[in-house]
């Protein structure tokens, strides 16, 4: 089981993220956050200093992450804080309007750049940082909607599956040097960044049932985790309908 007594938490001010550092924080980590609303990003700084203990250390510093040389920058400041670096957890993304994406190009780059490149570009500089060290754990959370394309979502669905191949890859790479890299992929989560839907049902869950699921994958050393756990036969199904009959379907 992995400890995580230092963690830097990229995107910490989204709801599941932040419910992730609460959760750490309870159980004794050190926390390093980055997100990209200042304002947002101190006030849960904030709140994580009011629930640490002595020994433990919360800071953190705002950045867009679009913006790929800052981020050697950000997990430098991290390990000078922390003293040493556990764990990575890249949890920033945007939930892009489908129907603008189609019908311009620059908004579906932005997206991609956003959801895929930007994360992948954090999670090559983890996965040096942590062969160097030797030890270490890097997690990164996908969706289901990477597994596959639907009319409804493809471009935010195509970035996540780019980021949930890449961590297939750099988990067979690291495999051999026993550092673990952890596939989260959520299905539908109440959030701010979903408030738009407005008749959630039963397959819907709430960002801190997320969050214990995510602390729950990282210190087990999992693969790749479905939260909840009954979207593994859902997407299982998905993915293995004839395309004959997925193409009738509107999903």
């Amino acid at each position: 089981m992995t400890q995580l007594q230092r963690v830097v938490i990229f995107g910490i001010t989204s709801a599941i993220a932040s419910e992730v550092a609460r959760q750490l924080v309870a159980q004794g980590s050190s926390i390093f956050g980055v997100g990209r609303n200042e304002l947002k990003l101190r006030s849960v700084l904030e709140d994580l200093r009011a629930r640490k203990g002595v020994q433990q250390v919360i800071a953190g510093a705002p950045a867009d992450l679009d913006d790929l040389t800052l981020h050697e920058a950000l997990f430098d400041s991290a390990r000078r804080t922390l003293g040493a670096v556990d764990a990575v957890l890249v949890a920033h993304g945007t939930l892009p309007d489908q129907l603008r994406c189609q019908e311009s190009v620059p908004e579906t780059i932005a997206q991609i750049q956003t959801n895929a490149v930007s994360a992948i570009a954090l999670l090559t500089i983890a996965a040096r940082h942590f062969e160097a060290q030797g030890s270490g754990l890097i997690a990164a959370i996908s969706s289901v909607a990477g597994d596959r394309g639907r009319q409804s979502n493809y471009v935010y669905g195509a970035a996540k599956a780019m980021l949930s191949t890449f961590m297939d890859g750099l988990r067979h790479r690291l495999y051999p040097k026993r550092i673990a890299v952890v596939t989260i992929k959520p299905g539908f989560v109440d959030t701010p960044m979903t408030a738009h839907v407005a008749n959630k049902g039963a397959l819907w869950a709430s960002p801190d049932e997320v969050a214990r699921g995510i602390v729950r994958a990282m210190q087990r050393d999992q693969s790749v985790v479905y939260l909840p756990r009954f979207w593994r036969p859902v997407m299982f199904a998905i993915r293995h309908l004839p395309e004959r009959i997925f193409l009738r379907l509107r999903l």
